[in-house]
Formats: C-alpha cells, sequence, structure tokens
C-alpha cells in the first residue's frame, strides 16, 4: 500500500511557473516509475500522461510538455517534483502522482493547476 499526497498547484499567469510536489508514504528506494498524470476540465475520466522518472533517473515526457517541464524525485524525501515553466492556459488540468508497485497502482488524490490567459 503506498499514500501518495500531491500539492503546490494553484492559480498562475501564462508564461509563469510552479512546482509540484507528491511525497509517498512508503521508501522510494525500491520504486522504480513515478509519473505525473493530469484531467482537463471537461475530458472526461481521461488522464494524460505527462512526465515519468525511473529510479535511476531516466526521464520521459509528453511532448506537449518537453522542454517546459521537469521532473525529478528525492528518494531520501519520498518525493518526485514536477518542475512546470512557461506555463499555457492549456495546461490547466488537475495534475495527480501515480506510481506502479507490483500489479497495483497507485494515484494520489491530486492538485489543481489554472492557468490563466
Amino acid at each position: 500500500q503506498v499514500e501518495l499526497v500531491e500539492s503546490g498547484g494553484g492559480l498562475v499567469q501564462a508564461g509563469g511557473s510552479l512546482r509540484l510536489s507528491c511525497v509517498a508514504s512508503r521508501t522510494m528506494f525500491n520504486i522504480n516509475y513515478m509519473r505525473w498524470y493530469r484531467q482537463a476540465p471537461g475530458k472526461g475520466e481521461q488522464r494524460e500522461f505527462v512526465a515519468a522518472i525511473t529510479g535511476v533517473a531516466s526521464t520521459n515526457y509528453a511532448g506537449s510538455v518537453k522542454g517546459r517541464f521537469t521532473i525529478s524525485r528525492d528518494n531520501a524525501k519520498s518525493t518526485v517534483y514536477l518542475q512546470m515553466n512557461s506555463l499555457k492556459p492549456e495546461d490547466t488540468a488537475v495534475y495527480y502522482c501515480n506510481v506502479p508497485v507490483g500489479l497495483s497502482d497507485y494515484w494520489g488524490k491530486g492538485t489543481l493547476v489554472t492557468v490563466s490567459s
């Protein structure tokens, strides 16, 4: 069982920056993939992949955020971060942290990011 708590969302103007954090309830040293997804308003239940990071800090990004967002992790703090720069109105969404462990998939409750034009 892993509990995930996201924070750092808020209202920001286009072009601004935010840093999201996701704290896990257990050690991350033996957790490989950690991911961020987002769900935009009016898109139903569909969650869009944003970024992922492995245990050896290899990263992967969605094309829409590449070059603007940076994912990182601090295993000692059991935390994964998402630094978001040059934000656009289309980045407005609830951002979720996701950790697959074994056959289970764990999700946080999300943090809302609103980007005004």
